[in-house]
């Protein structure tokens, strides 16, 4: 029997492949980790909405899965469809953040329950995140003054050359106040203050009555640094970013070549691969 009771697992760049999708050796393990009783963790920075159709191909609600959405901004029961965590965006930076991304020729974005909403929907990276997600995305004139509902997070996008700079000064400009880190070379992430995947992982663990020891974590992006640290087993794909290779107990094969599948297959199912 593994020593892994969880297992989390990031999206893009780590679960799915080049094409977004599961590849059928990845796939084939996961559903036999679930059969041994494995609680599998759909972790991404995708909202909720774009990560539902992944949770129902791998069969979450029937086996006890979870998605954790937004970074950690909500975790949700698969099967149950409650929310075990949940933490909003402080409204009041919501015109702040958006003030401070045009000045910086970034575009922001946000979510309602249909899609991507955002002021420049032909923005290629606006695009990307569509096209991500499987969501629409409708343009409204003034973002903060439409978003009169809870989010969980702004999404901001921009010339991967620029990103870098950018999240720099924005770590600057609300230390203290939010929580901010790229998802990818275009996209960086604003959250509440103190969210990411490892708190909210550890807050479902406490709720499970399971420690960090019992958690494997697979990623491959600067935003899964925390949880790859965080987990008993830190996975880094082949196609990692350096520092989540660096920080990782294994570093598989990447993410076009059953990454995910070949450490459970040695980790949670006990073969050799």
């Amino acid at each position: 029997m593994t020593q892994y009771k969880v297992l989390a697992l990031d999206l893009d760049g780590t679960l799915t492949n080049s094409e977004k999708v599961v590849t059928p050796r990845t796939a084939a393990a996961l559903r036999q980790a679930a059969e041994q009783g494995v609680r599998i963790v759909l972790a991404s920075g995708r909202p909720t909405a774009g990560i539902r159709a992944l949770a129902r191909e791998l069969g979450l609600e029937q086996n006890g899965g979870y998605i954790l959405s937004y970074n950690g901004g909500k975790i949700i029961d698969c099967a149950t469809g409650e929310e075990l965590v949940q933490h909003p965006f402080p409204a009041d930076l919501i015109p702040t953040v958006c003030t401070f991304a045009r000045y910086w020729n970034v575009v922001p974005l946000t979510y309602d329950n249909e899609g991507i909403v955002t002021e420049v929907p032909d923005h290629p990276y606006v695009l990307e995140e569509a096209r991500i997600n499987k969501l629409p995305v409708r343009q409204v004139p003034d973002l903060p003054a439409e978003v009169t509902y809870p989010i969980n997070k702004l999404l901001l996008v921009g010339d991967p050359v620029d990103m870098p700079h950018v999240e720099e000064l924005m770590q600057q400009e609300f230390a203290g106040k939010l929580s901010i880190y790229r998802s990818a070379p275009f996209f960086i992430e604003t959250m509440p203050l103190g969210v990411e995947k490892a708190a909210s992982l550890g807050m479902l663990l406490e709720r499970l009555g399971l420690t960090p020891a019992e958690l494997m974590a697979c990623g491959d992006g600067w935003n899964d640094l925390p949880m790859i640290r965080f987990a008993g087993l830190g996975v880094a794909m082949g196609n990692a970013v350096p520092p989540v290779k660096a920080a990782a107990g294994f570093v598989s094969a990447d993410n076009d070549h059953d990454g995910v599948g070949v450490a459970v297959e040695r980790f949670i199912l006990g073969r050799e691969v």
